[in-house]
């Protein structure tokens, strides 16, 4: 992919908190729905991103990842460790809006208003299972394509695809960086209104993969969940990758201090 293609659009900063030079909405769940609505409601194209640790960690040593978050006209902190971070450097988020428990707040409330939802990503079982979960709870789904259509189309293609089902909101389950670099080069082609970046959130409804106990949630340990479940696969992202977060919060932390 051609990075240069990659141009940040005009957003309004007013209303965000900034952790190391990634920006981050402050807004609940609830806000971020309505705000999602509004921006399905008013036409345009629009992305949406949430970030962890991980996500953090990367833009800080990628420009490219960070001025392509930074464009989105929603931002969210998905891991509890960004919300924790924002409160010690004293730029606080008023909660964790975890991308799984905006993406099915957002099915239900498009349900109620009407718009349209197509699913990418995952394997085809996995998006194929989740357009039948959504559409028994109400969804109007649009279409559906799996996560590995490189190897039969090209991007332009499946792009052409989305456009012309005619779909409101486009949920994306592919790894990151992937995913959000995909969304800025095509989103004004792609033709729906907003576009969702999910994660390994397909797996979660298609019922392949559990979420930590509620306990775990609410202390922040879903992380550790996760890592129990596929140690081989999250040992690098979660372990190594959260005390590098961690090295980077507390050296901004005393940064800031000294040019105070």
């Amino acid at each position: 992919m051609d990075k240069s293609v990659i141009k940040e659009r005009d957003f309004s900063p007013l209303g965000r908190s900034s952790i190391l030079g990634v920006n981050i909405d402050r807004l609940t769940m609830s806000e971020s729905v309505d705000k999602a609505l509004d921006l399905i409601g008013g036409g345009g194209c629009h992305q949406h991103v949430v970030v962890n640790a991980a996500k953090m960690v990367a833009a800080s040593e990628d420009s490219t990842l960070r001025s392509t978050i930074n464009s989105c006209a929603m931002i969210n902190a998905d891991g509890q460790s960004v919300v924790w971070a924002s409160k010690f450097l004293g730029d606080p988020l008023p909660e964790r809006v975890a991308g799984i428990d905006f993406m099915n707040a957002l099915v239900d409330a498009s349900a109620s208003a009407g718009f349209s939802i197509y699913l990418l990503g995952a394997k085809a079982e996995v998006v194929k299972s989740v357009a039948e979960v959504f559409t028994k709870r109400g969804a109007n789904i649009a279409g559906y394509h799996d996560g590995y259509w490189r190897s039969s189309i090209q991007d332009t293609e499946l792009v052409q695809k989305i456009s012309a089902s005619g779909a409101n909101v486009l949920f994306v389950a592919i790894p990151s960086p992937d995913k959000e670099l995909f969304l800025a080069r095509y989103l004004s082609d792609l033709g729906v209104n907003l576009a969702v970046g999910v994660g390994g959130s397909f797996d979660v409804v298609a019922g392949l993969t559990r979420r930590a106990p509620v306990a775990m949630q609410r202390a922040g340990l879903e992380w550790l969940f996760r890592l129990m479940q596929e140690p081989r696969r999250m040992f690098k992202r979660y372990l190594v990758g959260n005390l590098k977060f961690m090295r980077l919060i507390v050296w901004a932390h005393f940064r800031s201090r000294r040019e105070v």
